[in-house]
Parts: structure tokens; sequence; C-alpha cells
């Protein structure tokens, strides 16, 4: 069984904003595959449970806001008896170029809220991380959380369905050859 978490914050407030780049991955992922709609509450979050071929998967949206979102994927994880290889977390990264991604594992934090209460809580960091590029604020001035927080711009919004396609493609690659060789594909594009 796999769980794939998107990492954002609940709310209307947060919707498509760079710090739910998470959420947004999730639902194309889910939308891709006609999975039942990401609407369970569990476990503070919500979740769709289906499967993939031979894979059982759970895609989850924590609903603990960013900095907490441990709080929800390590409950989720221990219930479903999910091994910590099969879990893989979808969040943004500031020191990504936008529209560019990495799959990397046992890393860590680099400064991320969300991750950080991840490790934290689950105690390891050999799960799965989908790191999705935002860029950095053009501004020096402008701080990053402030930046995080703002809606994508019209140029991002543009081009953000290819970039979550990509995405899905990342996560097609994980679960059909193992981490290995998608790691080394998708890195290698980006």
């Amino acid at each position: 069984m796999w769980l794939i978490v998107g990492l954002g914050n609940p709310g209307k407030r947060y919707e498509f904003t760079r710090h739910n780049i998470g959420f947004l991955a999730v639902e194309r992922f889910a939308r891709s595959l006609n999975a039942p709609p990401i609407a369970k509450s569990e476990h503070k979050s919500l979740t769709s449970k289906f499967k993939l071929d031979q894979h059982e998967i759970i895609l989850a949206q924590p609903q603990t806001f960013m900095n907490l979102s441990g709080e929800s994927v390590v409950p989720l994880s221990q219930y479903y008896k999910i091994e910590t290889e099969n879990i893989v977390v979808i969040h943004d990264e500031v020191d990504l170029p936008y529209g560019k991604m990495k799959l990397q594992k046992a890393r860590g934090h680099g400064g991320h809220n969300g991750v950080r209460s991840i490790h934290g809580l689950l105690g390891k960091d050999d799960y799965c991380r989908l790191r999705l590029g935002v860029g950095r604020p053009a501004h020096p001035q402008q701080s990053v959380a402030d930046f995080v927080l703002e809606k994508f711009s019209e140029t991002e919004i543009h081009s953000l369905p290819e970039f979550l396609d990509n995405c899905n493609t990342a996560l097609e690659l994980l679960l059909d050859h193992g981490f290995n060789r998608a790691a080394s594909e998708v890195n290698a594009r980006n």
C-alpha cells in the first residue's frame, strides 16, 4: 500500500497559493486516474483510497495546516500499516525554480516546516519526497513565508497544468519502477 500526501493549508484563503502545490498535485493525480474524490475525513486528513493496477493507494491532504503535517501523516501511516518507503510527500520547494522537480529521500527538511513536522513525528527521513519548485521571491526584501502564501502569478497558472502532469508522470514512474529508477529519470529531466 502507498500513502501519497500532498502538503498544503486547508481553506479557501490558501487555494492556488504556492504553498498548496502539494494539494493541487494529488487532486490532479486523482482526476487523471478517475479515482474517488479526496473527501473522506480521517486522521486529520481528507483522503481517497483506490486500487491502481496491483497497487493500493491512499491520497491525502492533511487538514492540520502545514506546520503540523506530521500529526496527519504519521497516524495515517500507522493506521494503514504503511512502510516508510511507501510514503510519498509532495511539497513546494523554494530552492528549485518554478516548474522543476526532484524526487528524493533521506534528506533533511531544508527549512520546510511541513517536512520538519513529518520528520519529527515519524522519527526518520527515509520516505520519498517529490519537491515541486516554486522559486524564490523576485524581491530580496520579500520574506519566503509571504512569497509561498501568495497566489501563483498569471504566467505560473498558465503552465501549472503541464507542471502537475509532469508530477503525475513522476508518481507513475515511482509506482511502476521503484524509487531508484524514478528518481534517476525525474531528476535527470530537471
